[in-house]
C-alpha cells in the first residue's frame, strides 16, 4: 500500500516499536501519524499493537499462570518446573 504524506505502510512497520516506545525524532512521528490517520489498515495495526501491550501491562502481573497449563508448557518444553519465569 502506497499513501500521500510521503511514508508507505512499510516505513510504518519497519519503525512501529520506535514509534510505539516513543524513540522517533518529532518529523518522522508526524509522518507515521498523518499516515495513520490516512491509512485505516496502518490504523488498526497501530491500535491493536498499543492495546496489546496496554492488556499486558495491565494484567501481566495480576495474574498467574494456571499451574495444568504451567505444567503443559513446562513439558512440552522440557523445562525443570522449579524454573522461576517471573523475572
Amino acid at each position: 500500500m502506497n499513501h500521500h504524506h510521503g511514508l508507505e505502510c512499510q516505513d510504518l512497520l519497519n519503525n512501529i516499536s520506535a514509534y510505539i516506545d516513543g524513540e522517533l525524532d518529532d518529523e518522522l512521528c508526524g509522518k507515521i501519524e498523518a499516515h495513520i490517520e490516512s491509512c485505516p489498515n496502518c490504523k488498526v495495526v497501530i491500535n491493536t499493537l498499543k492495546r496489546t501491550i496496554q492488556l499486558y501491562q495491565e494484567d501481566g502481573e495480576s495474574e498467574t499462570f494456571p499451574l495444568d497449563a504451567r505444567h503443559r508448557l513446562f513439558t512440552a518444553l522440557d523445562l525443570d518446573e522449579d524454573l522461576d519465569l517471573s523475572d
